[in-house]
């Protein structure tokens, strides 16, 4: 299986967790990682160059997936908006959309720059915390989705949602280093990442694919153009 890799921090304890996993299973024998960041995975998932990944909630509609994926219940930090000129993030498919439904103005900014920017402690406008505002619904940002392997998804799906992952220190410190951040803001960080998706996250997603159609954008990978 060739699996869609991004080194942002909030996938940091699912990557704890599938090196687990991996080795207790025979999934290793066939585990491959292609890295990128979410815009360029949904695209090579899309063109069905890798196997399996987690992919933009915009382009995940018509996906096979298993209950997980990235979630924020309210405030995410890592999903935020400047108030700057209007610009879109070139990693981003989901968040660039989410902030046109919200109507906010201004540059948007995703992953560890985004949490780079807000522990700087500038002015942002936190996208998350105001879809639930409006919506009283979490905001899913990916689903884990995969074109085939099912049966092994949905076993890695169900062990990785039934048991809390604790990243070892020596992890913390390599993506301290990698991203700027101290250890404790990192573990502050992901309190606000979940990734069960289940009824009520269900329903906040079909309220974006429908929020996202009235913009005239119907997610699905087969019509988005990148």
């Amino acid at each position: 299986m060739i699996f869609g890799k991004i080194d942002f921090l909030n996938l940091l304890p699912f990557h704890v967790f599938i090196k687990r996993y991996a080795r207790t299973t025979r999934f290793h024998q066939s585990l491959h990682y292609h890295k990128g960041v979410p815009s360029a995975l949904n695209r090579e998932f899309a063109m069905r160059r890798i196997d399996a990944a987690f992919i933009s909630s915009i382009t995940a509609k018509n996906c096979r997936h298993f209950g997980v994926g990235i979630v924020a219940h309210r405030e995410v930090l890592s999903v935020i908006s400047l108030p700057a000129p209007d610009k879109a993030d070139a990693d981003s498919a989901t968040s660039n959309l989410l902030s046109k439904i919200l109507d906010i103005n201004g540059e948007v900014l995703i992953g560890d720059k985004a949490l780079r920017y807000y522990y700087g402690g500038g002015e942002y406008t936190d996208l998350g915390e105001l879809w639930h505002e409006r919506t009283g619904l979490p905001f899913v940002f990916a689903l884990l989705c995969t074109h085939h392997h099912s049966d092994e998804l949905r076993r890695l799906s169900r062990a990785f949602v039934s048991k809390k992952v604790k990243i070892p220190h020596y992890i913390l410190m390599e993506a301290s280093r990698r991203s700027g951040l101290s250890p404790e803001q990192i573990t502050y960080y992901l309190k606000f990442i979940s990734y069960k998706v289940g009824v009520k996250e269900e329903r906040g997603y079909k309220k974006f694919v429908k929020e996202a159609k009235k913009k005239g954008i119907n997610p699905s990978l087969r019509k988005i153009r990148y």
